[in-house]
């Protein structure tokens, strides 16, 4: 038989056998390389944990560890202050609907970063100290605050189910341009803060109802009890306006004709940016929290080396 008969992988038997060595000789090199790699992995954690029960890398490694945590406070505040701010003005629309859980979560995140800077800060002082009790006392505290961050991202992150059109919906029937007695102030200022907040959204975002201008005429509201189909089927707020605020056609808005009538829903302009921004706090939160978790078990273990 040939030497050089060729086989099914079309190469010489002299060639095929070659290549079976390299190849054993290259699968023994790489099992030598990782367990060289693990044996110097295991020598570095040892180097490391000897440093460590030495007290010198508690200036290095800790005192980075809480540094940034402390940053994560502040990036945590900045975020929940600027969802607090409601700069699209729509904390009235969602506080009086009964479903504003998702500002307390933001109060909460701002109370719990505020908190985690400053318990960072207390944590530099229990490192240098090297004592049990200030160690002790830290990680109890970022328990804590760990508990109530949880809270806080859990329900910024759950609070979608929460804000259906149907819930401002029927709040803008019921209480959109409302007649009330004088002598109920409470009621009469919590329906004048509604109606301008609604007013100003379908002024600013070019929008009408919830839905639609369709909300005015197909339910029963209390806007309709003050006006008819024929004079104001819907507020002038839903019509095409100059840049003074003037109505530019009444009449084309009266019978809806577009463009003089705003067709489109305002529940995308109220929806849409607080979900976004509570799903921002939300998932923010839980970054920082991995983080938080980490530097906890790093100071746990610190705390098991410390006389």
């Amino acid at each position: 038989m040939s030497p050089f008969r060729y086989d099914n992988c079309m190469l010489p038997i002299m060639h095929c056998g070659e290549s079976a060595y390299i190849g054993t000789q290259t699968g023994f090199q790489s099992v030598m390389f990782w367990l060289a790699f693990v044996n110097k992995i295991k020598v570095w954690v040892g180097h490391l944990k000897k440093n460590c029960c030495n007290g010198g890398c508690s200036y290095r490694l800790q005192f980075k560890f809480v540094s940034w945590e402390e940053c994560c406070g502040i990036a945590l505040m900045a975020m929940c202050i600027f969802f607090v701010y409601d700069r699209d003005h729509l904390h009235v629309l969602v506080y009086y609907t009964g479903s504003d859980s998702i500002w307390r979560a933001a109060w909460i995140g701002i109370f719990t970063g505020f908190a985690l800077f400053c318990v960072a800060a207390y944590a530099m002082y229990a490192i240098m100290k090297e004592k049990k009790m200030p160690i002790l006392v830290y990680i109890i505290l970022m328990m804590i605050i760990f508990a109530f961050e949880m809270a806080s991202a859990i329900t910024a992150a759950t609070h979608e189910d929460w804000f259906g059109p149907e819930i401002f919906l029927t709040e803008m029937l019921q209480k959109y341009d409302k007649q009330v007695l004088p002598s109920n102030t409470n009621e009469m200022n919590q329906i004048q803060e509604i109606t301008n907040s609604w007013n100003q959204l379908m002024t600013q975002k070019s929008c009408c109802g919830v839905n639609g201008p369709q909300d005015w005429v197909t339910y029963n509201s209390s806007f309709r009890q003050l006006y008819s189909d024929a004079s104001y089927p819907w507020p002038r707020q839903c019509c095409q306006q100059d840049a003074m605020g003037g109505v530019v056609q009444l009449q084309g808005c009266q019978i809806g004709v577009n463009p003089y009538l705003s067709t489109t829903g305002c529940y995308a302009y109220i929806a849409g940016p607080i979900m976004t921004q509570g799903l921002a706090v939300s998932w923010f939160g839980f970054a920082i929290l991995c983080w938080v978790f980490l530097v906890l078990l790093g100071m746990m273990f610190y705390y098991t080396q410390v006389d």
